[in-house]
Order: structure tokens, then C-alpha cells, then sequence
């Protein structure tokens, strides 16, 4: 049998120990109790699962359309057929600042004709509605959004500004509006404006306003006879390569998403917390949203989603769901009408889930009929 010896520096260290560990035993037992965690709230709870739902929806989404193979990038300005036709992603914003996104959010595209809404947005609130009503017109055209075709028809046959700021012709006016006393101040008035309902500073594709420059003869000729009508005061060329200007900024998925909710949130940035425009105002931009956001298309934009939207060459769509939140789509390949295959599909298929269409409502239980005697 072997033997252990102990020596007195062997029992000091075991007798050491023994009193380390009841020490330790004795101060675990006096410890209170841990309490349970408190239940959350209902309203937590209620939360969560909202956000849960969101972020569902976006997933799912994405997933259903992510190798969706249909459209082709706007080739008419060279530098878009070179944008990567494979970017996609999606980025939802509500009112109270959270954020919500899959897939590819930070490729930036050029807004192009999604800057149109905020454009006609700075004019409404430096000059009022009327100025736009009176000088444009808030009506849909029902034609392409370069058609020439409706210039003359609103001039002619009807008499009167019957266009809106949401197609070239009135989109190049309502940038003619804008206050500056040289073109750079006109530019950078615009540009700040941008940035504030993007909640980061914003700047040009260079590419894009090059090509776009250089390929712009129709839209010079759409000033010049905006110009011949009146619709332009002074300075067509002028307003003409500013809006030229406009439409290559360059922004990401969570940009557009977060522009489109300032407009949700009644003109207040919900990320930064910045008031950019005065909540009565804003009502007037989502109306011709609603009546001309996606061009000759709108009325089946509408038809499916209920919401206003924007749509953009550059492969953008953005749309607001008043007072809920605002969510953009990028990707690249346009039908044959200008507007994002996937973005289109992604954006209704969002809006269903989310059950986001204001007139898709539930009647109302019938009251009780009353008691009989």
C-alpha cells in the first residue's frame, strides 16, 4: 500500500484550501436569491413581433426575387448600361427611426428620376403649392416621361398647365424654380436639400452626369420649348443641366429608404430627427406621387401597392406608406415603361405582407341589434 506523507507545509496548503472553498460555498449560500427577469411588456412584446414581421417580410422577399431574370439596364445613357445588373437590395425605414434591410444596401446608383419628388418638395416649400399648380399642373399626363407630345397637347388642346413635375418637361420647370441667384447656388441649394432628407451628405456620380450631359439633346430641346411656352421663365440650358445634375447623385438602398421616410414622417428626418419640411406641405408631393410616380404605369402602381412611389432609371423605386414607414428597392433591370422589374415586384409583394395598402381595410363588425322587450 503506498503511503502519502504529509508534512506540515503540505497539511498548511490543503487546510488553506479547504477554508478557500467554505469560504467560497458560505458566500454563494448568503447570496440572494436571483430574481426572475420581469415579463415584458405587452407593448414590448408587441414591438418585437412587429419587428420580427418586418424583417420576415424583407427576407422572404428578397429570397422569392433575388435570381429573378427579367428587364435590362437603361441603355440610353451609356453610363447605366454599365451599373451592375446583379444589385439588389432592400431597405425599409420606419417613422419612429428603426431600420430594416436585406441584401445589397450599399451600391449607389444615381437617383435619377427620384429626385423629381424632391425637387418638386424644395419648390412647395419655399414658394407653396399653388406655385407649382398654377405653373405646372398636378395631373397625370399619361404618356412617356420625355414625351414632347404632351407639351403640345397641355398647350394646345387644353389651355392651360396640365402637366406635372414628375415627368421631364415639368420636372425641368420645377427645376427652373429653384432659388439661387447663379447656378451654383441654385445647385448646392438643391444638393443640401438632398442630403437632408438622406440624412448624410450626398454627392454626384461624375460618370453618370458626363454621359448623361453628353446624351441630353432631347431633354435640352424639352427646356427650349418649355422655355417657348412659358413654362421656363428664363435660363433653360441652365435649368436643364441642373436637372441633368440632379438625377446623378448618387445614392444607396437605405438613402432612397430613408428619404422616402422623411416624407412618411411628415417631413421630419426619423433617423437624424431633423424637421426638413413643414408637415402641411408634404401631403401635396405624395399626391402626384400617387398620380405620376411610376410614368404611364402609375395607375397599375397604384392599383397593386396603394402607396406613392418614385421610380428612377437608375434602377431605383422608393414608396411611402403615410404616418408607417418609407422603403426603396435598387435594382437595375427596367421594364419596358422605365421602372425596376424586382423593385416593382419586391416593394408589392412587401406591402401585402405588411398588409400597408391604406384602402385594403376590414369592414367594421355590425353593431348588436338591440334587445327586444
Amino acid at each position: 500500500m503506498n503511503r502519502i506523507y504529509r508534512t506540515p507545509l503540505t497539511m498548511a496548503v490543503a487546510l488553506g484550501m479547504t477554508l478557500t472553498l467554505a469560504t467560497a460555498a458560505a458566500a454563494q449560500a448568503a447570496k440572494p436569491a436571483a430574481k426572475p427577469s420581469a415579463p415584458k411588456s405587452a407593448a414590448a412584446q408587441a414591438a418585437a413581433a412587429a419587428a420580427s414581421q418586418i424583417q420576415t417580410a424583407l427576407n422572404e422577399t428578397y429570397a422569392k426575387f433575388q435570381n429573378l431574370q427579367e428587364g435590362k439596364n437603361a441603355d440610353y445613357i451609356p453610363a447605366l448600361a454599365k451599373v451592375d445588373s446583379k444589385i439588389f437590395g432592400i431597405v425599409l425605414v420606419t417613422t419612429d427611426g428603426k431600420i430594416y434591410s436585406v441584401g445589397d444596401t450599399t451600391s449607389r446608383v444615381s437617383i435619377q428620376s427620384i429626385s423629381k419628388v424632391f425637387t418638386l418638395a424644395r419648390v412647395i416649400e419655399d414658394q407653396g403649392p399653388e406655385a407649382i399648380e398654377n405653373t405646372i399642373g398636378v395631373d397625370a399626363t399619361g404618356m412617356r416621361f420625355n414625351s414632347i407630345v404632351s407639351i403640345e397637347f397641355s398647350q394646345k388642346s387644353l389651355g392651360g398647365p396640365e402637366m406635372n413635375s414628375l415627368v421631364n418637361p415639368g420636372a425641368i420647370a420645377t427645376t427652373s424654380m429653384v432659388k439661387g441667384d447663379t447656378r451654383d447656388a441654385v445647385w448646392l441649394n438643391l444638393l443640401d436639400w438632398y442630403s437632408l432628407f438622406a440624412g448624410r451628405p450626398l454627392t454626384v456620380d461624375a460618370e453618370v452626369f458626363k454621359s448623361e450631359a453628353e446624351t441630353n439633346q432631347r431633354n435640352q430641346a424639352i427646356g427650349a420649348l418649355m422655355y417657348a411656352y412659358g413654362y421656363i421663365k428664363a435660363k433653360p440650358d441652365q435649368a436643364t443641366d441642373v436637372y441633368t445634375e440632379q438625377c446623378a447623385v448618387a445614392v444607396n438602398t437605405r438613402d432612397l429608404a430613408t428619404m422616402a421616410a422623411t416624407l412618411a414622417n411628415g417631413g421630419t428626418n426619423p433617423v437624424t430627427g431633423k424637421v426638413v419640411m413643414s408637415a402641411k406641405n408634404v401631403p401635396y408631393v405624395l399626391a402626384v406621387m400617387a398620380t405620376a410616380g411610376l410614368y404611364d404605369d402609375t395607375g397599375k402602381w397604384l392599383y397593386h401597392t396603394g402607396l406613392p412611389g418614385k421610380s428612377g432609371v437608375g434602377g431605383g423605386i422608393i414608396a411611402v406608406a403615410p404616418g408607417k414607414f418609407g422603403i426603396a428597392v435598387i435594382s437595375p433591370p427596367l421594364d419596358d415603361a422605365g421602372n425596376s422589374v424586382k423593385a416593382q415586384k419586391a416593394i408589392r409583394e412587401i406591402v401585402a405582407r405588411l398588409n400597408a395598402n391604406p384602402y385594403a381595410v376590414q369592414p367594421r363588425s355590425a353593431p348588436a341589434p338591440a334587445p327586444t322587450r
